[in-house]
Parts: structure tokens; sequence; C-alpha cells
């Protein structure tokens, strides 16, 4: 089936000929009222949903609305928002922004304020519908440009929901000139190596003219790599490795994924980077074409993978965690004494966040280790990206 074969209705972004409808009915809902009153002062509310209300575009709703809802976030949340490797951007040309995953939320919304600021246009933004608990968040990232990831379904309707995904992202390139955003898997990587999922690079391939190269080639696959100096979610995650430690079919509540969005929207982040880097179609030039469609896939994900790691901005609190970790003083020059203590006192604050009962000694140990590898893990995959080219 090609593009004009689909109905994208259910997964694509509101057109903004409903806009208005869709928005009208989203003030009024309970949820979207609490979600609201949760990150601005309830007197501010009422101001807020008289706003919205005369928006008639998601390019209006992201513009005067999110851009300084961002702001604010950004201003309270973090030490400063960066943008690196804007010289690859060309204004003429749509993407497909393929990233790291570190925040629920925030990963896509922050790029697309690092654009807004630019005056860039912002991408449409690839959601699971996993996150989507409730109908009334599922209106709201469909008015804020964002498109569905169909997951948890069975074989049939998976591979169904695949074709149509890939269709989407190709007609979103190719006839809406729309650049997309989209993670390099599902579900961030909770030990922050961060590593391209073959089966994502073959659904991209599913759409499209001529080989499986030339269909990964015409959606422009741009590697960006995300870095944040603090994840607001690390003692969630150590949390998690230790639940899954005492029981390995331990899964996450809803309730737990909407607890991660809340920490990573509303905790402090430090600074956060991101540094794009060239597409990938001159590479996938260079080394030709595959018969074999699983090495074709890895291939791509390998080439994406080290555009990534090269690209990680390192802080401090990676130097020390790498250090502790391995129990060497190799980045010492680094980082000063004081800022080592500081790292330290840090992690066992957020260790102490931890809500389990009967922790042992052993278990706090096996968390503290944990941590150190989330945060060593980005400068591990940098040197060895650096030292020994593709891994």
């Amino acid at each position: 089936m090609s593009q004009q074969d689909y109905n994208f209705s259910d997964i694509a972004p509101y057109d903004d000929s409903v806009f208005h409808e869709k928005m009208e009915q989203l003030v009024k809902e309970p949820g979207f009222l609490h979600a609201v009153k949760y990150t601005m002062p309830p007197e501010d509310v009422p101001a807020l949903i008289e706003e919205l209300l005369k928006i008639r575009t998601k390019h209006d709703l992201q513009t005067q609305v999110m851009f300084p809802f961002l702001e604010m976030l950004a201003k309270t949340t973090t030490s400063g928002i960066t943008l690196g490797g804007v010289k690859y951007l060309n204004p003429s040309v749509t993407y497909t922004f393929l990233t790291n995953h570190r925040d629920i939320v925030l990963d896509a919304s922050f790029l697309n304020l690092a654009f807004l600021r630019r005056g860039f246009p912002t991408s449409e933004v690839a959601i699971g519908n996993n996150l989507l608990i409730y109908d009334w968040i599922t209106d709201l990232v469909r008015l804020n440009k964002s498109f569905i990831v169909k997951r948890n379904t069975g074989l049939r309707e998976g591979l169904e929901a695949a074709k149509k995904l890939s269709a989407y992202i190709h007609y979103c390139i190719l006839e809406k000139h729309e650049s997309v955003w989209i993670a390099q898997r599902e579900g961030r990587a909770k030990d922050s190596s961060d590593h391209t999922q073959d089966s994502l690079v073959k659904m991209l391939s599913i759409a499209g003219q001529g080989s499986f190269m030339d269909r990964i080639k015409e959606i422009n696959i741009m590697p960006v790599c995300i870095s944040y100096e603090y994840d607001p979610n690390d003692y969630l995650k150590a949390r998690e490795f230790l639940l899954k430690r005492r029981d390995p079919d331990f899964k996450k509540s809803q309730r737990d994924d909407l607890f991660s969005m809340e920490t990573g929207l509303m905790q402090f982040k430090g600074r956060v980077h991101f540094q794009l880097t060239p597409r990938i179609n001159s590479k996938i030039d260079e080394i030709g074409d595959f018969s074999d469609r699983n090495k074709a896939a890895k291939h791509i994900g390998c080439l994406i993978d080290q555009a990534i790691h090269r690209s990680y901005e390192i802080f401090d609190i990676n130097y020390v965690a790498f250090d502790l970790l391995h129990e060497t003083d190799r980045f010492a020059r680094k980082y000063t004494e004081e800022k080592k203590e500081e790292t330290i006192a840090y992690f066992n604050r957020q260790l102490d966040k931890v809500d389990l009962d009967n922790v042992t000694p052993e278990e706090r140990e096996y968390m503290w280790q944990m941590m150190l590898t989330m945060y060593a893990n980005p400068l591990r995959n940098k040197l060895r990206s650096l030292l020994g080219g593709m891994e």
C-alpha cells in the first residue's frame, strides 16, 4: 500500500479545521484542569483557558502558549538549554530527527523549544499510546503536533500499525513537508546506554520507493544527541532495577508512568544540550545496499548510534560516576575533589528517596552501582565510539 491508500485520521495530529472544537472539549476536562493547576498558580488558570479558546491552529498553540510555557519550564528546571550543529540544518529539507531517549515528555518538547528560539519550524512528535492514559492527554498531544505510535497490539495488528506508521512518516517528510521526531527505541534506556532498535529501522523502511537503503534515505534521518546533566528520574530507575532484581516479572503501573512524567517535567535537570549531526544519507551511499534486511537495519542502527555516542556532552557528574564505578582516577583532572564529594552526596540523596521497605545494605549497594552506571554510560559509549570506530 502507498501513503495515499491510508487514512491517517486516527494517528495524525488534529487538523486545524477541528482545532477549536477539540480545544473547547479539552478545557472542560477535569483531568486537564488538574494538570494545569499542578504546573501554574490556580489564579492564572482562567486567563490561560481564555487564551486557549482564542487559538485556531496548532502553529499558534505552539508559538503563543507552548513556547512561553517551555521557556518557563527551562528557566525553573534547567541551567540552560543549548543547541549545537545548527549548520547541518537546511531550511529547505524536512528531517526525521532520531534521538536517544532521556525524558518521556521533554526530549521532543525541549528540542522544539530550541528550534522555536531560532525561528526554525518545529517537528511533529511520535508518542506511544501507552502514555496516553486518558482521552484528554490524547487530545492535548494531537493538538500539539503529535502523532500516535500504537503499541501493545497483537502480532497481526502490530504489523499493520507499523506499516501505517511508516507510511505516515514518509507522507510527513515527502508530502506534508513536516519534519518528525522519534526516539531510537521504545521506552527510555534505563541505564543510559543508548542503542537504536533494529525494529525501529525496519519500521521506517517499510514505506517508500526503491531498495531498503533508498527508503531509509528518502526520510532524511538526522541523528540528534540529547544530554541531560541530571536525570530527575534516576532514583526511580534505580528503584525499578531493584524491583526487577527482586521479581524478574515486575512491570511498572500506569501510576508509575504518570509519576515518572511528572518528575521528569517538574524536577531539576541541570544543563541540557542537543547536538544535531549530519543526516546519514551520505554514509549510506558509502556502504551501498544490503540484500539481507536484518543486516541492513543493524548497519543503519550502528550509523545512528555512532553519531549519537560521539556527540554526548560530558558533564562533571559523568566523569565522577565513571571513576567511582571503575574505582579509578582516570578522569580526576576533569573535576575537583569538592565536586566529587558533591556528586556522591547527590547520589545518596537521590537513593534516599527510594520508597521501598526492607532495603538491605546489599540492595542499597546494588542501586548505588546502577546509579553510577547510568551516569557513566554516556562517557563509556563516547570513548568506545571515538577510540574504536563503529561498534
